[in-house]
């Protein structure tokens, strides 16, 4: 009990309609890694709010060093030694280095912040950790790996010897995330313990002393990677089997589909998100587009999608031209499109799984005749892309919020491929969803590839791209570094890529 830093005894939490953590038992130990592993939804940030204070359980209690406690906040958990780096970073951009690190704890001297030793003792941290770091860089100038140095070092500053991190590497090139988990290796060397939130099983294998598996709120497995393997991992998380590689036969790529000519666009903010892109994807292929998030992925799909304004450079589906196409006339085209965001661009959640079923072309035959819909030939279409989509639902005429993410992701997908397709644009297809349904996608996108289907895959899972990819472009700062045959691609070219570096 003594040596346990961190830890959950019997721990249950209830929100409306939801039972998010049930009787879960964990803990971890000095100088320890322990991995959580877990589908979207099965319980991972419930109990680490609940172990940062965040949250305080319905029964059940947390542990910290051997003893009971009642944490009433954050704060409460901060003073005894539990610092987080949370997925999406809670750093102040314009503000340097050091003032992010000292935020809320700076060093005082005559009634004033001493900088200067706020400086020097974050130099001392920075080189004691071997996490060196420029004190007087502005955080918004530096890339993401950088950044989330400065979180953990702001947690360091604060004593902490416990790391909790979710999702550390989702937003860090292949090359960036190995150096992290060396880093938190040799944290715990000094005594520190960390939990370590993830899905991606390679990861949980490479860095974790202890691994526990939830599901539906549930502990299902606790093991060690000396113990088990990626496919034992994924059955635990699933309850089932699961093929982790779908294979997939020689591509013999036709005519071009889509073709893209120095597209340029802009984001929200009006600043330059993709500058001159140009690439072509055939037939009978996937163009993956591997990158880090937030270097003009999304803006490129909205744009081919028809979703966005291209300010400048042509685009063609086929023969003809859509450089100012709507999103119907595109859709009209032949063109699927499986959207990042299902909830804002997928699905209507007050809408039925039958009004669902043909949102993309309710307005044709035989849906609709002179205006008119055919409720009785919806309701049909809908069972049967519920029956080969497997969407597990007691009817078509229930809303959609009431599916689970992976199964409105299925009907999405059933959805978009009960017609017939000339162009796939595949946005995140399988993001949030457990790794039997990912399986399931998986292979639907190649059977659409192996019938003619020419398919664009953005993904931000670079095993995802790896997997499927004929061919993968790689998207850095708005442009396309380079496009490299699938049979050529290995992680750490790609993650170079990914980080800019052509040479």
């Amino acid at each position: 009990m003594s040596d346990i830093l961190l830890g959950a005894r019997n721990v249950s939490k209830r929100f409306p309609g939801v039972l998010a953590n049930n009787d879960v038992s964990v803990h971890l130990e000095k100088g320890r890694i322990l991995a959580l592993l877990g589908e979207n939804g099965a319980g991972k940030s419930t109990l680490v709010n609940i172990l940062f204070g965040m949250y305080r359980p319905d029964e059940g209690h947390v542990i910290i060093k051997g003893e009971k406690v009642d944490l009433r906040g954050p704060d409460d958990a901060i003073s005894r030694g539990i610092g987080m780096v949370h997925q999406h970073f809670q750093l102040v951009p314009p503000m340097r280095v050091v003032e992010n690190i000292v935020l809320g704890a700076e060093p005082i001297r005559r009634g004033l912040v001493d900088i200067a030793e706020a400086r020097r003792r974050v130099v001392e941290l920075s080189q004691g950790y071997g996490l060196e770091i420029d004190p007087d860089a502005v955080v918004e100038d530096l890339p993401v790996g950088m950044q989330q140095r400065v979180e953990i070092l702001k947690a360091l500053y604060r004593n902490a010897d416990v790391l909790i991190m979710d999702e550390p590497t989702g937003v860090l090139t292949p090359q960036e995330a190995d150096h992290l988990l060396g880093v938190l290796r040799e944290l715990t060397q000094t005594g520190l313990g960390v939990v370590f939130i993830t899905h991606k099983l390679r990861e949980v294998l490479a860095v974790a002393d202890d691994i526990v598996v939830l599901r539906n709120g549930e502990v299902v497995g606790q093991t060690t990677p000396d113990e088990t393997t990626e496919s034992g991992l994924a059955e635990m998380m699933v309850g089932r089997s699961v093929v982790l590689r779908v294979e997939k036969s020689v591509a013999e790529p036709g005519d071009v589909v889509l073709k893209v000519d120095k597209l340029s666009v802009e984001d929200d903010r009006g600043q330059v998100a993709l500058n001159e892109v140009s690439f072509e994807v055939r037939e009978g292929e996937i163009l993956g587009v591997a990158g880090v998030e937030g270097n003009g992925q999304r803006e490129l799909v909205e744009a081919v999608t028809g979703l966005r304004d291209l300010s400048s450079g042509a685009m063609k589906i086929g023969a003809d031209e859509f450089t100012t196409g709507s999103v119907r006339q595109i859709s009209e085209k032949g063109v699927a499109h499986i959207p990042e965001d299902r909830e804002k661009h997928g699905v209507i959640g007050v809408y039925s799984l039958d009004e669902n079923s043909v949102l993309n072309r309710y307005h044709r035959k035989p849906f609709s005749i002179r205006g008119l819909l055919r409720r009785d030939v919806i309701k049909r279409h809908a069972e049967g892309v519920v029956e080969e989509f497997d969407v597990r639902t007691p009817s078509t005429s229930v809303p959609v919020s009431s599916l689970s993410g992976g199964n409105k992701q299925k009907l999405i997908v059933g959805r978009e491929f009960s017609d017939d397709i000339k162009l796939l644009i595949a946005a995140q297809p399988t993001r949030g969803i457990d790794i039997g349904a990912i399986e399931f996608i998986h292979r639907r996108i190649l059977e659409q590839r192996d019938k003619g289907a020419a398919v664009l895959l953005v993904s931000a899972e670079l095993d995802e791209i790896l997997g499927l990819s004929d061919r993968i472009a790689v998207l850095y700062d708005g442009q396309i570094m380079d496009v490299v045959d699938a049979q050529e691609a290995n992680r750490e070219k790609i993650g170079l890529l990914m980080a800019g570096i052509t040479d």
